[in-house]
């Protein structure tokens, strides 16, 4: 399985890299990082790409990104000084949150910021008091597009056509700049129509605001390029294709300066979890199912598996005939079940202190991680 995902050599130098270490942790390959933001820059040559830091926000992918001309999407002021203590210029970030608070965001006007998301009133409010002349994306609600994608956004972030225009109009008249819409088609999108659908309505808004005398300059297209999971997905170049067909048949010749916000797509493949198995048990004699708990689950680096949502490749070394089996963390917490419904097959051969290893797991593992839950650590990263 491993060879589908990762060359001789880069699964040669995980395994070296494993060998002594103790379980779990992540290990991330800059590499990978570096090869998928270069497709990024291939397929999409006309757009800025500000990556999602909090996707992973580790030193190291950050610093590599920063030496290949990235920009940086951040979600807080915390990500921010993060950013800024690698010497990014903070002409290159983007508040890309609609959530924060009005100090937050003269912090951030304070140390240079001058592009924000918005979706609502109290907040453009804030920013016209706490950021003055600072441009503003707009975002538009997509959950009608979202469902289709494995990772959901809920109704949480953006509103409807005819609130956006409203706020575009009070934007300009507190002395903003209006500069774009953003919107975001759902997380781990492998349904590459999803983009047509929410250009359509961009384009109306654009059509729209232009009768009204508001000229925005861009489309920020924010992130949903999926990574190889179980379920693998188009190459990025096929949805760089259609997404600029898309771009063309609206927009023709004078197409807007185009934002993308990458974290899952630029990162999630370069990374491998190691875990361990520490038991194995069945609920009765007569249960078709073994019950394989590892020492990684939903609360240290799996938390996208909730509701079976993210389905990761596993890959152990043991061989020969399998059987189905039901996934579970170590701690004491009945959520911490990673895959019950959904059927994973394991050798039968597979004994308790056997690695596990969980393919594509580069995104949303170690940033999602818990502080202390149950006394487990934080998990472990190393970036080679």
């Amino acid at each position: 399985m491993h060879r589908d995902y990762y060359s001789p050599a880069d699964w040669e130098k995980i395994l070296t890299f494993s060998k002594a270490r103790e379980t779990p942790f992540l290990v991330v390959l800059l590499d990978k990082v570096r090869k998928k933001f270069d497709e990024f820059q291939t397929g999409f040559p006309n757009a800025k790409i500000y990556y999602a830091v909090k996707a992973n926000p580790g030193m190291e992918v950050l610093s590599l990104l920063r030496d290949l001309g990235s920009y940086f999407d951040i979600a807080s002021i915390y990500e921010l000084d993060s950013i800024l203590n690698l010497g990014v210029a903070p002409e290159r970030l983007s508040f890309g949150n609609t959530i924060k608070k009005a100090r937050h965001i003269r912090e951030a006007y304070d140390k240079g910021v001058r592009l924000f998301t918005s979706d609502c009133e109290a907040d453009i409010r804030h920013l016209a008091s706490e950021a003055p002349g600072s441009r503003v994306f707009f975002r538009l609600l997509m959950d009608a597009v979202t469902s289709d994608s494995d990772w959901p956004l809920s109704r949480k972030f953006g509103c409807q056509p005819r609130m956006l225009t409203d706020l575009v109009s009070l934007a300009a008249d507190l002395g903003l700049e209006p500069y774009g819409i953003s919107f975001h088609v759902g997380s781990q999108q492998r349904e590459i129509s999803a983009w047509d659908a929410a250009l359509a309505k961009v384009y109306d808004l654009f059509d729209w605001l232009e009768e009204e005398n508001i000229h925005l300059k861009a489309i920020n297209m924010g992130g949903g390029f999926p990574a190889d999971y179980l379920i693998k997905s188009n190459p990025l170049s096929v949805y760089a294709e259609e997404i600029n067909r898309y771009l063309e048949s609206y927009f023709g010749s004078s197409t807007p300066e185009i934002y993308l916000e990458p974290g899952r797509g630029l990162v999630g493949e370069a990374g491998v979890l190691v875990s361990e198995v520490i038991s194995i048990a069945k609920k009765s004699k007569t249960d078709l199912k073994r019950w394989i708990y590892t020492d990684v689950g939903v609360f240290n680096g799996l938390m996208e598996t909730i509701d079976e949502s993210i389905k990761y490749p596993i890959y152990t070394e043991k061989k020969g005939e399998t059987g189905d089996v039901i996934l579970a963390g170590p701690t004491c917490d009945s959520l911490d079940i990673i895959y019950e419904h959904f059927t994973y097959q394991l050798p039968l051969a597979l004994e308790i202190g056997d690695r596990l290893y969980w393919l594509s797991t580069g995104a949303y593992t170690a940033s999602y991680s818990s502080i202390e839950f149950n006394g487990f650590p934080p998990l472990p990263t190393y970036y080679l």
